[in-house]
């Protein structure tokens, strides 16, 4: 199974189209968004993905009410909260926008998961803690390091592709 990460898409639709467009070229099977939409209207753009996402909160997103009712206006779209586990492709997954350090770090050191999914810091990175593979697609937007990125997990090879957009 291959799945498609992305965060901090921050309102940049330009980015979010790239994004779905990158996504939806890589075939991938599901779709993780660990948060900072920011706005609602960028809801829409993300139902264009080809597969369905599932998604979390971030500390910059507004309306968490009219985030959700956006969400709930598309089959494929699923908003979680603040934390999500998932199970996909035969690998348990945590999901957060990971801007509480002490609950971050508390999962990946817990060993609970295979993957800890996470952004907020805006720096892409893939690394291996023991068992668990801890993921940060980086920033969708590019606003703050300049270099707009999403991941892809590859779930038979435990493995992850960070992408420019």
């Amino acid at each position: 199974m291959r799945i498609g990460i992305l965060s901090d898409t921050h309102d940049y639709l330009q980015m979010v189209d790239a994004a779905v467009g990158r996504l939806n070229r890589e075939r991938v099977d599901l779709v993780l968004h660990a948060g900072d939409y920011v706005s609602p209207f960028v809801i829409p753009r993300l139902a264009n993905l080809r597969s369905p996402m599932i998604g979390v909160l971030g500390n910059n997103d507004g309306d968490h009410h009219l985030l959700a009712m956006r969400f709930a206006e598309h089959d494929q779209l699923d908003l979680r909260g603040v934390f999500a586990a998932v199970t996909a492709g035969g690998m348990t997954i945590a999901l957060l926008h990971g801007d509480d350090r002490e609950l971050l770090q508390a999962l990946i050191g817990r060993k609970a998961f295979d993957v800890v999914v996470h952004g907020h810091t805006h720096q892409a990175g893939v690394r291996r803690l023991g068992a668990t593979l801890v993921v940060n697609p980086g920033e969708t937007c590019g606003y703050l390091t300049g270099r707009p990125t999403v991941a892809v997990l590859d779930t038979v090879a435990r493995d992850v592709e960070l992408l420019s957009l």
